[in-house]
């Protein structure tokens, strides 16, 4: 009798010890199921991430404008491309009495194109360094940040930089195929050289050309000597500018003209204007100081 219920009470626990092992691995199944669903959606998650910071830099790297700036050497290779072609034109494609004046006027007894010339880069060279300068400062005052944005900003103020040195050579070396003056080679290179009741301002344009050669040239060892030595350095900007804008209106030619005020003006109260806003920002601005560490044992919330 007793063998009889025994039996019945062994299959119900067998049957209850089956269920509950089923239900065990069910449920490690579905563990391993959600985990393996976790780690594929964490990885879809991480390429998701990676192509979009992939994707993100193209875009910045193509968006940037200094990349598309091109550097200074191909600006000068350009600008000789551009001065061959054009003596091509002129050769070929104007009339032979036009030619006939412009052949005079570079190798007749009076030639008049190299004082032209003169006049005209020097102009060139003025508003290039004016462009510079206007960058710069708009740079320090975060002027920049609105237009034409920073690496742009930065990659323009080099390449006026440059070029304006490139014009202010010449502006000076032209100068040697003019009868009139008759300048030579060492009066041309060495300051205050050259005889006149304009010797102390021709010299001053003499020795900014030379401070402009050390600004410019700074841009192309600027990893070698540093940032804050190339921050120094471009500290001679403002001297440098001080002293072409002496030299252009107490000794060039066309300083008596309504056109050459005007731009004299503009200039020298437009870098001013900025000058004065960098210079009241910086007092302005209050500068952040690092609060101390608490010390060991005291609470952060104690000190303040």
């Amino acid at each position: 009798m007793s063998d009889t219920k025994s039996a019945p009470t062994l299959d119900k626990a067998t049957r209850l010890a089956a269920i509950r092992a089923a239900n065990v691995q069910k449920q490690v199944n579905v563990t391993s199921t959600a985990s393996a669903g976790a780690g594929a959606a964490a990885d879809s998650r991480g390429e998701a991430a990676a192509v979009r910071r992939t994707s993100g830099a193209a875009v910045a790297v193509s968006a940037d404008p200094a990349q598309a700036l091109a550097s200074p050497i191909e600006i000068f290779g350009l600008l000789f491309l551009v001065a061959v072609l054009g003596a091509v034109l002129v050769t070929f494609a104007l009339p032979s009495g036009l030619m006939t004046g412009m052949s005079a006027s570079l190798l007749g007894p009076e030639p008049k194109a190299y004082w032209y010339l003169a006049r005209s880069t020097a102009f060139v060279a003025y508003g290039l360094l004016w462009l510079s300068m206007t960058l710069g400062l708009m740079m320090t005052n975060k002027m920049a940040r609105l237009w034409p944005g920073g690496p742009a900003a930065f990659a323009l103020h080099e390449h006026a930089s440059i070029l304006g040195l490139a014009f202010g050579l010449f502006h000076a070396l032209i100068l040697l195929g003019d009868r009139y003056s008759n300048y030579t080679l060492a009066q041309i290179l060495v300051p205050f050289a050259i005889p006149g009741t304009t010797t102390l301002w021709v010299g001053l344009g003499q020795v900014s050309l030379y401070l402009m050669g050390i600004v410019g040239l700074s841009f192309f060892v600027r990893s070698i000597i540093g940032r804050s030595v190339w921050r120094i350095i471009h500290i001679l900007s403002f001297i440098i500018f001080g002293l072409v804008l002496c030299h252009g209106v107490l000794s060039g030619s066309d300083s008596g003209t309504i056109w050459a005020q005007a731009i004299y003006w503009v200039s020298g109260g437009s870098l001013l204007f900025l000058l004065i806003d960098r210079a009241l920002s910086s007092v302005l601005t209050p500068r952040r100081v690092a609060r101390p560490l608490p010390a060991a044992g005291v609470s952060a919330d104690s000190i303040s």
